[in-house]
């Protein structure tokens, strides 16, 4: 059975003066670096709970709150670095596991939700990059069974990604904990955005990389 596991995708985004045009461009960069969100990570707190032999797992799983989606891109505005996150907590899913493999899952995000700290560019976000009115979901869906790791431990996921209505394969590189209640899944997955038909904008002050990253962190619970 073809497993089904969706995630958000990001795209390039650009600031459009504003905050930067009044502060100057080396304070602006310096400020909304400071403001980037670390890269997804696994709750230090996975590690302490008992492991548990994942062959022995069978059920069903929804998303926990928390659970959140989104993107990393790299902008030059006036010489200056600035690196770039977005990020949506509007995931909701459910998923089946049989004798420890994911057989089934779908993620659903609401593309408009995708928020950063400057609002200009997340409404360039969502009304130019990625014209969330006609494409209003992103979705990652799984073409292999995934066989969870013993107590956790990294977990490739092949699938199709689609974005902006253009469906690409990839691999997701992730870190996973497992638990008798939950299993949690975080990482990064690499996007150049013309593969998705999604023009990096060049404003002449700002420019953004044609390449960027999904991130994601989701937390899985057994229903009871």
């Amino acid at each position: 059975m073809r497993a089904r596991t969706t995630v958000i995708i990001g795209a390039a985004v650009v600031v459009l003066g504003g905050t930067g045009a009044l502060v100057g461009p080396g304070i602006y960069a310096e400020w909304a670096n400071s403001r980037a969100d670390e890269a997804p990570s696994l709750d230090p707190g996975s590690s302490g709970e008992p492991s548990v032999d994942p062959a022995g797992l069978t059920g069903e799983l929804t998303l926990a709150d928390g659970s959140y989606a989104g993107y990393r891109v790299h902008e030059i505005l006036q010489g200056n670095d600035v690196n770039v996150t977005g990020r949506t907590e509007s995931v909701q899913g459910s998923a089946t596991v049989e004798a420890g493999v994911v057989t089934e899952a779908m993620i659903t995000v609401d593309m408009a939700s995708v928020a950063t700290d400057e609002s200009a560019r997340d409404a360039y976000f969502r009304d130019s990059a990625l014209d969330v009115e006609e494409f209003p979901e992103a979705t990652f869906t799984l073409t292999d069974p995934a066989e969870l790791p013993d107590g956790g431990g990294s977990l490739t996921l092949s699938g199709d990604l689609e974005v902006h209505g253009v469906t690409q394969s990839v691999e997701l590189e992730t870190e996973t904990a497992v638990t008798a209640e939950q299993v949690e899944v975080a990482g990064t997955v690499p996007i150049t955005f013309s593969d998705f038909d999604v023009q990096a904008p060049d404003l002449g002050f700002v420019t953004v990389d044609d390449a960027g990253a999904v991130e994601f962190s989701l937390v899985w619970e057994f229903a009871e």
